[in-house]
């Protein structure tokens, strides 16, 4: 007789066969395809156009512009009789360059006109003195300049002003020469009205294609060369925040403005007025800022025109007139 622990041995073995048979013989199910991506959305378009700039009703202020157009005395239209010396001897001495400064005389403001002659040193003073032999005006030959008025010599007031030029302090100017920092600062406000004058009367009507309008605060210097720490800097910037404004030409470096003050719409003005008064008056170039908004105002202000709208209704009042920029500006 066949043991039934044999019996059963078989069974198992024949179980397991068939399962492994099973396995490998049922058809397997194919492998899952990857979903598909989704296409990605097109960017929406704009719909919406920019709006064009509506223009101002009113004209922005600029008090450079209103002090400009304050009246300002100006020489009479008809020239006054040359003088011409009949009796005497000839003068040695050339008052061409000079005109008399009177206010209430017929030849103030005319240069050469033969209404002044010399009248020696008062004092044995270095200065000559002239006079006007039409309203008896004296007057010393230095008035107007840096010069007038001072005891000092003049290489002492050249070479105090050329030291601050090379970029020597005020008071290291005064111990070098000897003299009170109070009157180097004086001399030196005095240098920069005359330089100031000289600029005005020497710059102007230029045309550039390009003008780049920049300030920076007068500290960074300082700062760079660990003369004064971050937490001074921001201290004294709180308290006095002194910038530059720069205005040049970036092709040929010519510096059209340069003015210091604090950054605010009325600094912005005051710069763009000096450029448009030292630019020809139909010299519109392009504009380079460094995005401070206030450029926008002041440029509008100083190259802006009026513009009268069309109408959009057959009926009603005509829209008012808008403050525009001016077509060629950019």
């Amino acid at each position: 007789m066949v043991s039934h622990l044999f019996f059963y041995q078989l069974v198992l073995v024949a179980l397991v066969w068939l399962c492994v048979m099973l396995q490998w013989a049922w058809p397997s199910d194919p492998a899952p395809c990857p979903p598909t991506p989704e296409p990605t959305p097109p960017v929406p378009k704009r719909h919406r156009e920019p709006t064009p700039f509506a223009g101002l009703t009113t004209k922005p202020p600029c008090d450079a512009c209103e002090h400009a157009t304050d009246p300002r005395p100006q020489a009479p239209a008809a020239p006054p009789p040359r003088i011409v010396p009949t009796r005497g001897r000839r003068r040695q001495v050339d008052t061409s360059m000079h005109f008399c400064p009177n206010p209430d005389c017929a030849y103030r403001g005319w240069v050469g006109w033969g209404n002044l002659r010399a009248n020696g040193h008062p004092n044995g003073g270095p200065w000559r003195q002239l006079l006007c032999v039409v309203c008896h005006h004296y007057f010393l030959e230095t008035l107007g300049t840096l010069f007038h008025g001072k005891r000092a010599s003049v290489d002492l007031i050249v070479h105090v002003i050329g030291c601050l030029a090379e970029g020597l302090g005020i008071r290291g100017t005064a111990r070098v020469f000897e003299v009170d920092p109070n009157t180097v600062l004086q001399w030196l406000v005095e240098a920069a009205d005359q330089l100031r004058a000289f600029s005005c009367h020497f710059l102007h009507n230029v045309r550039v294609t390009q003008v780049q309008l920049d300030e920076l605060f007068a500290l960074l210097s300082a700062i760079k060369d660990g003369a004064v720490n971050e937490a001074e800097a921001i201290e004294r910037l709180e308290r006095v925040p002194h910038w530059v404004w720069v205005a040049m030409d970036p092709e040929s470096k010519l510096l059209l403005a340069l003015d210091v003050g604090d950054r605010t719409l009325a600094m912005a003005q005051r710069v763009v007025h000096h450029v448009a008064q030292v630019l020809a008056p139909d010299c519109a170039p392009l504009f380079l800022t460094d995005g401070f908004r206030e450029y926008l105002t002041a440029l509008l202000t100083h190259y802006g025109q009026w513009v009268q709208p069309a109408r959009q209704r057959a009926q009603g009042p005509a829209p008012k007139p808008r403050w525009m920029p001016l077509p060629q500006l950019l």
